[in-house]
């Protein structure tokens, strides 16, 4: 994990993308304007809220809406700042 210095405030996340594979298990490639499946990231800081702390935590994986959160770069590397209302679900592997 980088060391970013970016604390996201109140019920937000701030979240590294992780790359979803491109194709379907045939070998099809999906273009990303056919994706409508929502993004993937892994949470690198969680906001000030302490009801999101206790849900939230820094190293989850999770899943937020296509169209959700604000794009940055810091570093060369892209990030998203989640509000709480656009994340969907943790993911557990």
């Amino acid at each position: 994990m980088a060391d970013v210095k970016i604390k996201p405030l109140d019920d937000r996340v701030l979240v590294e993308l992780v790359e979803e594979e491109p194709k379907t298990a045939s070998g099809i490639i999906i273009p990303d304007t056919a994706k409508e499946k929502p993004n993937m990231g892994k949470v690198i800081a969680v906001g000030t809220d302490e009801d999101l702390q206790e849900h939230i935590k820094v190293g989850d994986k999770i899943l937020f809406a296509k169209y959700g959160g604000e794009d940055i770069t810091y570093n060369g590397v892209d990030y998203k700042i989640v509000q709480r209302g656009d994340i969907i679900a943790i993911v557990e592997e």
